[in-house]
């Protein structure tokens, strides 16, 4: 038997039992309509159960809408439906001749597979269990309403009040129709004649009290919600910089950079959009109240027409969120490239490239409009369906309202009431379906900020390690590593050496031979392949990471300097160093006389990157801020290179000369610099191929030889009548 025989199958046997089951009843006649309204029901769902029963057994691969558990859901629906429903109307005293006397007619089976169908679809979506095949993925992705709302937590009491205030606006509210259709009796009979100036002057008091509570709850869920915003953006930022450095290197700056500022405004000016959600959800119950108050009829005709309404933006709302995802996406593009050229603008303007980056910048921007136009496009159907939709309900409960007063059922100010009930309760519903479409913009535009939020950091930084004073005895013990870009190229190959306290150690060797690397293993930005590197005998990842990186410091060839004090660069990381250490790691680095210099002295803003201080400026300022720690280890990767000859003595003396209690790794490019290492390891394609001191290697005649030949024959050297002068910025 096939899917489409036994679609139609069923209904068919359905309406043929009904009709004999009815018949039969009439025959006998001597029941109760109610009571056998409820035996012919029993007596379908008891047929209708075995051949269900029959049928799923022969069918196989069945749609997910369609198998048993949905099946039986629909045949419950059916069955019970319209005893349930006749049963509640004669307990109100309105019972429905139609349906009590007359279900097998086809008008009542109409209406009983119709509802069937719609109770169905609402329960399938508004109670998902098998259908939403792709609840897994959206509990994955962590991007849902109540992910969000779970920010709303520590201001429960915040949210208690104002909703405390939003239901005295709303009664205040719903008292307006109700005085409005006493007014209309008035008019109408002219039985009360206070009642007009008494509906006038409560209508105005209870206007005024209303206006006031909502401007209460306003203020307070506005307050709240920005407050909210801050922790969300905190959040995000905090969660970001604990990242391993790799996804700095692979993700773009301009990507993370909107997702912590535009995808969290986003985020929190869509979850301020709850808050018409509370207020409209509010004024819909408290209208639904009042409108069952004054007839059952015309209340239940008009939440006929709500589903449907509620229906049609779920559907929009899921692809309103896709295409919100996607503008994101497009959005961080265009600002990774916007951040790209305002932090190289040097670059552009001396390659004269500044219409190729702008032309570039509106490519992003148009693939971004391309996309809004179809978000508005979504946007504006979904509004003039549902705008259509409103219209037929209303012209509907119109048209049915007449026929009540006509009847007598209700009064003239009753229907007046009812009316305005009805238009404010539509409205209400159309401001909850409004800002479904907004929340779900902001479901969307929370998936990248959770997956940062919840991203785990490759590198683990939560070693506890942290003696009183480490020996200061680094030991790289067999390192391989890759980068994580390029995983088949190893960069260092079973690399092994030693720095040891009091002494100075140097890496030389060609470009690429892999000296920058090992610096950057050691201030742990990554993690090697195999082999370790050990601090006092100790794995460096089992040390505490601010204990770890105040007693290891690093000075950069190109260091980066923020725009802030230049008194609270020097004192960067260190809350609460008092400016005397910060003078004193200023003088040690040769920099004190040149800050006293500048306009605000320690004041001086130092810009962007350290902009307004020339390069060798910043290498000073850079060494005073790693000796202010009075590091146990200090790595100096070419970090005098923009130094003069004098500057650059004074501060390796300063270095070299301490107490001697500190072990100094020095990238070395300059003969000077080599001369003066106590040991020096040379690296060459990855791969330590010699060690010892300068006078060792030299009769060796080896890769160390050959570099100092080349280094002398003209690659960085300098004759005596050429000093050296500082970089200027």
């Amino acid at each position: 038997m096939t899917l489409s025989i036994s679609l139609i199958y069923l209904p068919l046997l359905d309406v043929i039992a009904t009709w004999v089951l009815n018949h039969c009843l009439q025959l006998w006649g001597r029941s109760e309509p109610v009571l056998g309204l409820w035996l012919i029901s029993l007596l379908r769902w008891g047929l209708l159960s075995a051949s269900l029963q029959a049928f799923t057994r022969w069918l196989s691969g069945l749609p997910a809408w369609l198998r048993p558990k949905e099946l039986y859901l629909m045949l419950n629906i059916s069955c019970l439906l319209t005893p349930v429903y006749v049963s509640l109307t004669l307990a109100a005293h309105s019972p429905s001749d139609e349906l009590l006397h007359g279900p097998h007619s086809w008008s009542a089976l109409a209406l009983n597979y119709g509802t069937t169908g719609l109770a169905f679809i609402l329960c399938q979506h508004f109670l998902p269990h098998s259908l939403r095949k792709d609840s897994a993925e959206e509990a994955k992705s962590g991007a849902t309403l109540a992910r969000l709302l779970s920010y709303m937590k520590p201001d429960i009491g915040h949210f208690l009040l104002a909703a405390v205030f939003l239901v005295l606006s709303t009664l205040g509210e719903m008292a307006i129709p109700y005085y409005t259709g006493r007014m209309t009796d008035w008019v109408m009979n002219q039985d009360n004649p206070s009642a007009f100036t008494n509906s006038i002057m409560a209508m105005s008091l209870i206007t005024s009290a209303s206006a006031f509570t909502e401007f209460i709850c306003d203020c307070i869920y506005n307050v709240t919600m920005m407050g909210i915003h801050t922790r969300i953006q905190s959040s995000v930022f905090r969660s970001v910089v604990r990242q391993e450095i790799d996804l700095f290197d692979t993700v773009h700056t301009g990507d993370i950079t909107s997702r912590i500022t535009m995808d969290t405004n986003t985020m929190s000016e869509s979850l301020t959009e709850i808050n018409m959600l509370m207020w409209n959800l509010m004024r819909a119950l408290c209208l639904l109240t009042f409108m069952f108050s004054l007839s059952c009829k015309l209340t239940i005709c008009t939440l006929i027409g709500i589903p449907i309404m509620v229906i049609i933006p779920q559907f929009t709302g899921k692809y309103y969120q896709k295409l919100s995802v996607e503008v994101q996406e497009s959005l961080a593009k265009a600002n990774d490239v916007a951040v790209e050229t305002f932090s190289s603008m040097k670059t552009v303007r001396s390659f004269a490239n500044e219409d190729g980056e702008s032309r570039r910048y509106g490519e992003r921007l148009e693939d971004t409009f391309r996309l809004n136009k179809k978000e508005a496009v979504a946007c504006a159907g979904f509004m003039s369906t549902y705008s259509l939709l409103d219209m037929m309900l209303k012209v509907a409960l119109l048209y049915y309202a007449g026929h009540l007063v006509a009847a007598g059922n209700i009064t003239s100010g009753t229907l007046v009431s009812l009316i305005f009930y009805v238009l404010r309760f539509t409205s209400a519903v159309e401001g909850l379906l409004s800002s479904y479409p907004i929340v779900q913009k902001a479901v969307g535009a929370s998936e990248k900020v959770f997956e940062y939020m919840d991203r785990r950091p490759a590198l683990s930084t939560v070693g506890t390690f942290a003696p009183v004073r480490p020996k200061a005895h680094i030991e790289f013990r067999n390192v391989t590593f890759a980068y994580p870009k390029r995983p088949d190229t190893p960069v260092l190959k079973n690399v092994s050496f030693e720095l040891k306290c009091g002494k100075i150690t140097a890496l030389v060797g060609p470009s690429g031979g892999g000296k920058t690397t090992c610096v950057s293993l050691l201030e742990r930005f990554y993690q090697p392949q195999s082999g370790q590197i050990l601090l006092d005998g100790k794995p460096i990842k089992e040390y505490e990471h601010k204990y770890y990186h105040n007693k290891v410091a690093l000075v950069s060839q190109e260091p980066v300097l923020f725009a802030r004090s230049v008194e609270q660069n020097i004192s960067y990381g260190l809350e609460g160093k008092p400016r005397e250490s910060v003078i004193d790691a200023a003088k040690r680095a040769n920099a004190h006389r040149f800050i006293t210099e500048l306009k605000d002295g320690y004041n001086t803003d130092a810009g962007e990157k350290g902009g307004q201080l020339s390069g060798g400026q910043k290498q000073r300022v850079a060494i005073a801020r790693a000796l202010i720690r009075d590091p146990r280890v200090l790595i100096l990767d070419d970090a005098t290179s923009c130094l003069d000859t004098e500057s650059e003595h004074m501060v390796l003396q300063s270095v070299y000369n301490g107490d001697r209690q500190r072990a100094v790794l020095v990238i070395a490019h300059r003969l000077s610099t080599m001369e003066g290492a106590d040991w020096i390891v040379v690296l060459e394609n990855g791969s330590v191929v010699e060690q010892g001191t300068h006078q060792e290697l030299l009769q060796k005649g080896g890769s160390y030889q050959q570099l100092l030949q080349k280094h002398l024959q003209g690659f960085g050297k300098r004759t005596e009548d050429e000093p050296t002068t500082e970089t200027e910025h």
